[in-house]
């Protein structure tokens, strides 16, 4: 015969029948998951007022930092979107270098407590799978990016409401290596909030 296991062995003093336990505990963890979806709750609206404040269009001039293309310029066109009823940002737009241009685009939405997204097509494609992310103090979103056995991160940093710098680096090793970077200023007056 198989003894059954108790699933609370707990001992807490004035606390003498599991009945009293239940009572204990249970409101308690109530309390904790309120608590916990309160927090993502108030997580989510700050995120959604950081992405709320790329909304609009963005130029600027970038160059390539490292690897065979370095010191290449180029200048960008963005128009940042945030996606209805979710957080997240659509960057879309494209790159210039002389007489060539290139499409540029990146997607991301909330996914449980992390971003998920694509740069380009993805990694499925010609680009970049974005497989986390995390807002900053409200001025910084961090991305981290994955392509087969590359890892990366981007940033896009709001130095003021018009203002956004994006950096991208590679994993090189045990180190974070930037490779590329773009100022970005503000085309539009479709700012929303305040950079504090």
């Amino acid at each position: 015969m198989v003894r059954p296991v108790a699933i609370f062995n707990i001992s807490l003093p004035g606390v003498c029948s599991m009945r009293s336990v239940k009572r204990v505990l249970f409101p308690a963890i109530v309390a904790g998951l309120l608590a916990a979806q309160a927090f993502t709750a108030n997580a989510n609206e700050s995120d959604r007022q950081y992405f709320s404040r790329i909304v609009g269009a963005w130029s600027g001039p970038g160059e390539i930092i490292a690897g065979k293309y370095k010191g290449t310029k180029f200048v960008c066109d963005f128009n940042g979107i945030t996606p209805d009823k979710k957080v997240g940002l659509t960057l879309d737009g494209n790159c210039r270098v002389g007489l060539f241009n290139q499409k540029m685009s990146a997607t991301v939405e909330l996914a449980g407590n992390t971003y998920r997204g694509k740069f380009l097509d993805g990694a499925a494609g010609k680009g970049l799978d974005v497989i986390s992310g995390n807002v900053v103090d409200q001025r910084k979103v961090v991305f981290g990016l994955n392509r087969k056995q590359l890892r990366g991160a981007m940033i896009a940093s709001l130095r003021s409401k018009d203002s956004m710098v994006v950096t991208i680096s590679v994993k090189v090793a045990d180190k974070m290596v930037p490779v590329m970077g773009v100022n970005l200023k503000r085309l539009d007056e479709t700012a929303v909030g305040s950079i504090r």
